[in-house]
């Protein structure tokens, strides 16, 4: 088994979802959740706030400089993650297939380079 990370990729621009429309949203993604759990496959998920509440730290010879915001402008940005433990990539791309079907947007399937 590996693990594998889910990203939701969010447009920057556009009108968000309806508040009727995301509590759709969010009951397919409580349900592929719950599936995700009875296969054994799911370690974790999460939604992130915007990029505009971001803190960057970076390190500057010796200091380490903190500033407020996204590290760059993007069009697009990971607003919510899943990480899953599955037997291979087919099987992480099958759990992607159905994240995209739930969130109704862009799904990046990710291994990590080490393995537990």
């Amino acid at each position: 088994m590996a693990h594998y990370l889910l990203s939701v990729i969010t447009p920057s621009e556009g009108e968000p979802p309806s508040d009727p429309e995301m509590q759709e949203i969010m009951g397919r993604v409580a349900q592929l959740q719950q599936d995700m759990q009875e296969a054994g496959v799911w370690v974790f998920s999460g939604g992130l706030e915007a990029p505009d509440t971001a803190t960057v730290l970076s390190r500057s010879g010796d200091d380490v400089l903190v500033t407020d915001g996204p590290f760059v402008e993007l069009k697009e940005y990971v607003g919510g993650l899943t990480i899953i433990d599955a037997p291979d990539l087919d099987a992480a791309l099958h759990w992607g297939r159905r994240s995209t079907e739930a969130v109704g947007l862009p799904i990046e399937v990710r291994p990590f380079h080490w393995a537990p």
